[in-house]
């Protein structure tokens, strides 16, 4: 079966069109301001509008207020939230709770006590995401999105009661071999498919979802 694809930061129908029409199964939306791919609720409306029931589209915050996840979900079309901060596990339940959503809930990994750390979240979380940890030293970092890659070798033969996916510096050259490695059932995507920071490339898009695919 081929992996789950997401391609997130997602800005432009264009884009998302092109996405889709590649194959990709997420779609994600970042709501956070200091992010070069942050959308507006009303641009989300637009976003979400234009894709495919059978398209996830995730929508990204980082320990959001309740009255930011309500003013999105009042306007935009968002079928899971990737909660991409330090929200603790009672935070992911409520959060849960009170939208009626399902979360996936970001685990930023340097070593394997961050791995360990992610079962604090079975029963809680619906998928997990495995990303890079930034440098907490280095203010420049954003919460994703960053380019940044861990070893995969930790994740491989562990098992989950949930999905989870694999994100943090791939690209349309290591994606393979991440999957491989790790045996990450869906993996996702921003910085790696894109000519500038914010900006889409679809012909990397395409690339990085053929290689995902032929892993």
């Amino acid at each position: 079966m081929s992996p789950r694809v997401k391609i997130c930061g997602v800005s432009t129908v264009d884009v998302l069109e092109a996405a889709v029409s590649e194959g990709a199964s997420d779609v994600g939306l970042v709501f956070f301001p200091r992010s070069p791919r942050n959308v507006s609720a009303e641009q989300a409306a637009a976003l979400s509008a234009a894709a495919p029931d059978d398209v996830t589209v995730v929508g990204l915050f980082v320990d959001p207020p309740d009255e930011t996840l309500e003013s999105v979900l009042s306007v935009a079309r968002l079928d899971l939230l990737q909660l991409h901060g330090s929200e603790s596990p009672e935070r992911v339940a409520a959060i849960r709770r009170r939208t009626g959503k399902p979360a996936m809930k970001a685990i930023k990994v340097a070593g394997p006590d961050d791995i360990a750390a992610a079962r604090r979240y079975d029963g809680i979380a619906d998928r997990l995401l495995f990303d890079a940890k930034a440098p907490s030293t280095e203010g420049r970092y954003m919460p994703g999105g960053n380019a940044l890659t861990f070893d995969w070798r930790m994740l491989a033969g562990l098992d989950w009661p949930c999905p989870w996916m694999l994100s943090g510096g791939l690209t349309p050259e290591t994606v393979a071999d991440a999957i491989r490695t790790s045996g990450a059932p869906g993996v996702d995507v921003s910085s790696g498919v894109e000519s500038a920071p914010g900006v889409k490339d679809t012909s990397l898009i395409a690339a990085f979802i053929r290689a995902a695919e032929g892993a």
